[in-house]
């Protein structure tokens, strides 16, 4: 699971495949987790693909949604 909870969350992700990783930090628009694995944006994108790439998108749209919708319960 993906939130953008900064602290306990950033953590989780880092026990991910370095795939996962770029993905996560990708859809989470955090660059600053690439560079800490010393990736750029450019290389994340090269390195997760098209498939993944075309995920990305519609994964932060539904994250940014469930966000909305958690804090106005």
């Amino acid at each position: 699971m993906i939130t953008k909870d900064s602290g306990r969350q950033a953590r989780r992700v880092w026990s991910m495949s370095t795939g996962e990783k770029l993905a996560a930090a990708l859809v989470l628009n955090r660059p600053d987790c690439l560079a800490e694995i010393n990736d750029t944006l450019a290389e994340a994108i090269e390195r997760v693909g098209p498939e993944w790439l075309s995920l990305i998108s519609e994964a932060a749209r539904a994250l940014e949604y469930e966000e909305r919708a958690a804090s106005k319960a």
